[in-house]
């Protein structure tokens, strides 16, 4: 069995290759810390009863992959990393450390922050990248909340990014430290004065909450891991307050059926959901018909009018608006064959 520190080195200092120590210790005090906060001052005030389970699924989650990354020969990789990623990268031509050290940084963030806008517009990221999102109790441990698939797809991206630039091991740890620090600190459960003017730099807590919500026009939104650069730039930055955390409809909470859940699309309604629904068009046709005294010719349109009226008494007018049109995307994983994700769960 790994040890705690080194199930830290494989999921968060994987694939940077350096000694990783350091910043399990700072994890655990800044995880740690952030727990209390979110224990004496919550921004919004969870069950204690979901919120254990929420600690528990997504520690236990954490585990799971840090144990699976061993498995898949994470190790082959980092040694393939350790030979390349400091020799003829892009990154060589500059001279100054400093330098080096800023633009790897903005570039990662970047990179982080396209990779995680094509998860939410892709089926077949979508699928598990929605494992993350359907905590319904926001809390600093929904960061640990990542499928096995997403998180190596992640790492390779971030290898080939290592590579490509030649980034040596130092830079690496730096840029995986303060990205990950982040990334725990938006997920937290916390308010506090100044967090406006904070997110005019990075993503606060407030920011990231809206992208959390069950209303897709929401959660396609402020996808950033760091700066809110990219968001204010390429304008998908929204600030307000989400009604409701999580993904549409039922998914499971435990660890189990949570890992199965990532390799399923959205789940379609059951058969008496449909007759309902259908039952309930007919019921209203019949009833605008009999205001007309059954006048003969306007059947079809009695049918259509129902059929708008039952379905935004059911769904709401936010079906229509929530969902934005977009044009099919067709996903460089050919091997899933899935456009682009039309629903949001």
């Amino acid at each position: 069995m790994l040890s705690l520190t080194t199930l830290f080195e494989f999921n968060f200092r994987w694939p940077t290759i350096v000694p990783g120590e350091v910043l399990a210790l700072t994890l655990f005090m800044v995880f740690a810390i952030l727990m209390a906060l979110e224990h004496h001052a919550p921004s919004v005030k969870l069950p204690t009863k979901h919120l254990r389970q929420s600690y528990i699924t997504n520690i236990s989650l954490f585990m799971v992959n840090s144990i699976s990354m061993s498995l898949l020969s994470a190790s082959s990789l980092l040694v393939l990393i350790e030979r390349y990623s400091n020799k003829g990268g892009l990154l060589n031509v500059i001279s100054s450390p400093v330098w080096k050290v800023v633009l790897s940084f903005l570039l990662l963030d970047l990179l982080l922050y396209l990779w995680h806008k094509a998860c939410h517009r892709f089926d077949c990221l979508w699928m598990f990248h929605k494992v993350h999102h359907n905590d319904p109790y926001l809390n600093v441990s929904t960061s640990f909340r990542i499928h096995v698939l997403e998180l190596f797809l992640t790492n390779i991206l971030k290898a080939a990014f290592i590579i490509t630039l030649g980034i040596d091991q130092v830079i690496a740890l730096i840029n995986e430290a303060i990205t990950t620090l982040v990334i725990m600190f938006h997920h937290s459960n916390i308010a506090f004065k100044g967090e406006k003017l904070l997110s005019r730099v990075i993503i606060v807590p407030s920011l990231h909450r809206v992208h959390h919500s069950t209303q897709r026009n929401e959660h396609d939104n402020n996808y950033g891991a760091v700066l809110s650069l990219w968001d204010r730039l390429f304008g998908t930055l929204a600030e307000l307050k989400p009604a409701e955390i999580g993904i549409k409809g039922n998914s499971p909470q435990d660890l189990a059926n949570l890992i199965k859940f990532g390799f399923t699309l959205q789940t379609p309604p059951s058969i008496q959901e449909v007759i309902d629904i259908e039952a309930m068009i007919a019921v209203a046709a019949y009833y605008k018909a009999e205001q007309r005294g059954f006048y003969p010719g306007n059947e079809i349109r009695d049918w259509l009018e129902a059929k708008r009226d039952i379905i935004k008494l059911v769904y709401g007018d936010k079906l229509v608006r929530n969902k934005p049109e977009r044009k099919p995307q067709h996903c460089f994983f050919k091997a899933f064959n899935f456009n682009n994700r039309h629903v949001c769960e």
